[in-house]
């Protein structure tokens, strides 16, 4: 268990801590602002790398449906017992959104890729190819629809769905895998260079909204929804996952392999949507904070029980 703990702090950990802590450091040094560089994630690299992934990934269409029916039935009972615990607390909408953004979106590709690498190897890290890639739909669909209800109703919130560009991505992407079309070579390179940008931009973006979370700066009343997204994301949702799993069958390594990418933190993409829409952004960047560093522990026990 140890030498397990020190390898993925060793090999994932440290190489990914190197934008986060530049992001943290420009913040503190330079008062660095982000929300250009959220402009940029959210209309560039976004459909950027949804692009790239659909039309480069190798997807079985066994791994695709059981993917698509885990993720759909667990991220929906997510939602519901978020919506549980805000109603129970009485929370208002902002934080309401910004605790449904906390229970299902998970840091799947920054942080998730590269740790199931490591644990599983490289077919783990095909099985959850395909995981990320909806992952990256869902953020960029449901996920905006969640955070823009903080401050729309719900017609205009799904209206801020399809007017960012990743929802267009993902239908061209697949439209050009079903006639079997590709992109001229220079425009591929071009593309593969903006989905590599994508990780070390949100990495950098994630360093600075932590560098920006203060103790003083989430009012009392929003502590309780920051506990309530605490306990979904990383205590309750590795036993949904599991729950899930089973009902649907699942198993061998997908299912190792999906239950830890449920199991991740507080996805970056999160604190993006809430600042974007005004949904409890401070609450969130906290939650990205406190389970990212709980995760450094944690993940890597869930694991070796999988194994």
């Amino acid at each position: 268990m140890f030498e397990s703990i020190i390898a993925t702090l060793g090999g994932v950990i440290a190489p990914l801590s190197l934008p986060v802590i530049c992001g943290a450091v420009l913040t503190r040094w330079k008062k660095f602002e982000t929300k250009q560089l959220l402009t940029v994630v959210l209309y560039v690299l976004s459909p950027g790398i949804i692009f790239h992934t659909l039309t480069t990934a190798i997807i079985s269409m066994d791994d695709v449906r059981n993917t698509v029916l885990f993720m759909l039935l667990n991220m929906g009972l997510l939602w519901a017992l978020a919506k549980g615990f805000a109603g129970a607390l009485r929370l208002q909408a902002a934080e309401t959104a910004g605790l449904t953004l906390i229970a299902t979106l998970t840091n799947a590709v920054n942080y998730g890729l590269p740790l199931v690498l490591l644990a599983f190897g490289q077919l783990g890290l095909d099985k959850a190819s395909v995981f990320v890639v909806l992952q990256m739909i869902l953020v960029n669909t449901v996920g905006v629809y969640f955070a823009a209800r903080s401050s729309f109703s719900g017609i205009n919130a799904l209206k801020s769905v399809f007017s960012l560009p990743a929802i267009y991505a993902a239908a061209l992407a697949f439209v050009f895998r079903m006639t079997d079309t590709h992109l001229p070579v220079g425009f591929a390179k071009g593309l593969t260079m903006i989905a590599q940008a994508y990780s070390p931009m949100v990495l950098l973006i994630l360093g600075a909204q932590m560098a920006s979370v203060q103790a003083g700066e989430i009012k009392v009343t929003a502590q309780r929804s920051f506990w309530a997204g605490m306990g979904i994301r990383m205590l309750i949702s590795p036993f949904i996952a599991l729950a899930v799993t089973f009902i649907l069958g699942i198993d061998g390594i997908l299912r190792s392999v999906l239950i830890v990418e449920a199991s991740m933190p507080v996805a970056v993409n999160a604190v993006i949507l809430a600042e974007r829409f005004d949904a409890a952004p401070k609450t969130v960047s906290k939650c990205i904070l406190w389970s990212t560093l709980t995760s450094f522990a944690a993940l890597p026990l869930l694991i070796s029980l999988l194994k």
